[in-house]
């Protein structure tokens, strides 16, 4: 009888005693995080509805309490660089130390993971060469797809090895050694995954829906945990998958760069991206597809803040060359170092004879094309048929012509899904694919 009366008691104990739920913190808040300087910190998590909160990092504490469904965030005023590790302290019911953080430049990662990883590791391991040089720290979080936005995503921190051949981590290389602050990625990326698989629920409906199956997936899942965590900037790269799916992808591109600002909170922050790469298989490398998905990607830099890198004469294997020619585009427009950050853009074509004379901006330094003559050049007549041209380049422009058609009105350059594009300005950098017409 007696043990019967004090199990229930414990039992009515248990039924009456309030749950409760330790504080916890947004998915990017865990040791060796890297944190933005100069800008507001969101710092964000779950608690008891009601819980009052506290949060200390650098000689600021902030107070709040947590609404009714438990969420809380706070707003630490911004801090310089420091690469000397502190402490974020987030008390409540319990109490949660995030050690070793750093305050440096924050930038989002996103897309396909071209961008994110090397295709071709190194053949034998090797101890990392010790950088004397501030951190660089990668947050890397597991594609996770989700039907609505999600809270929590799993990741973790870590250091990025210093003779990392990734397209990131050239990236990061590349500022840090500039700019001698700690540097922090935040990497939500996935392969093989269409476009329409990053936006938002708004964003799907602000284009009319998507047919793609993964569509508003990856961003619930993955990205939206994320945010609004503070940031310089944002990078992206389009996949493969996207090389044949050019209807529409401009509307789409579009509302993904605005939507995803939006989500983050902090304005036009500065969204740069890596050109759709040659694409030759599957997919014709004669076709055009890939082209008209590149022609959609350049219409987005009418956006605010808004930088493209080529990757139009690269291989898949050449990350670190990509890596550093969004870093050109960040220390030029984000950083305002005096870089060469564009290649060749096409700005008019002349009439002469049966000739068409090509300038361009970012052509002031010449152009060249190597060894060779300029290549994936195609003129068309009234008719609309296109003929590969013969170009010569004179001085900061490029003469084509072609047999074939006896009066030029059109003019494409590495119009198709894998051009040989060999046409760069006197920094190296390539000429980006134009056409002049609108025929198809």
């Amino acid at each position: 009888m007696h043990l019967r009366l004090a199990a229930a008691a414990c039992l009515l104990l248990a039924l009456a005693a309030p749950l409760r739920a330790d504080v916890v913190l947004a998915p990017p808040f865990q040791d060796r995080a890297v944190l933005q300087r100069d800008r507001p910190l969101a710092v964000w998590g779950r608690a008891d509805a009601g819980e009052k909160i506290q949060v200390t990092l650098a000689g600021q504490t902030l107070g709040t309490t947590a609404a009714r469904d438990g969420r809380w965030i706070v707003y630490l005023d911004p801090l310089p660089a420091s690469a000397v590790p502190t402490e974020l302290v987030v008390v409540g019911k319990n109490t949660v130390t995030v050690r070793q953080v750093l305050i440096g430049e924050v930038w989002l990662v996103t897309g396909a993971d071209l961008i994110a990883r090397a295709t071709t590791p190194d053949a034998a391991p090797r101890p990392a060469p010790v950088d004397p040089n501030p951190p660089v720290r990668v947050f890397k979080a597991t594609p996770t797809p989700a039907e609505s936005p999600a809270e929590a995503v799993a990741g973790s921190w870590s250091d990025l090895p210093a003779d990392s051949p990734a397209t990131t981590g050239a990236f990061a290389r590349d500022l840090q050694r500039r700019l001698q602050v700690p540097i922090g990625v935040l990497e939500a990326v996935a392969p093989g995954r269409t476009l329409d698989a990053w936006l938002s629920p708004s964003a799907i409906t602000s284009v009319g829906g998507s047919t793609a199956p993964d569509a508003a997936r990856l961003f619930n899942g993955t990205l939206h945990p994320l945010l609004p965590y503070a940031v310089r900037g944002i990078l992206w790269s389009a996949d493969l998958a996207d090389a044949d799916r050019a209807a529409g992808y401009a509307a789409r591109f579009a509302a993904l760069i605005t939507a995803t600002r939006l989500h983050l909170g902090q304005g036009d922050v500065p969204f740069f991206w890596l050109q759709l790469a040659p694409t030759a298989a599957p997919v014709d490398p004669l076709a055009r597809p890939g082209a008209r998905v590149r022609e959609a990607q350049e219409q987005a830099l009418e956006l605010p803040a808004t930088g493209q890198a080529l990757a139009i004469d690269l291989a898949a294997t050449d990350t670190r060359e990509m890596g550093r020619r969004l870093a050109l585009l960040a220390r030029n427009q984000v950083y305002e170092l005096p870089v060469d950050a564009s290649g060749p853009r096409f700005e008019r074509a002349d009439r002469e004879g049966a000739s068409l004379r090509v300038f361009f901006r970012h052509a002031d330094n010449g152009l060249t094309a190597g060894s060779r003559p300029p290549e994936a050049f195609e003129i068309a007549g009234s008719d609309r048929v296109f003929h590969p041209a013969t170009a010569v380049i004179q001085r900061n422009t490029v003469l084509v012509s072609s047999p074939a058609v006896k009066e030029p009105v059109a003019l494409r350059y590495a119009w198709t899904n894998a051009p040989k594009a060999n046409l760069f300005n006197g920094a190296g950098l390539p000429a980006a694919p134009f056409r002049t017409d609108d025929w198809d």
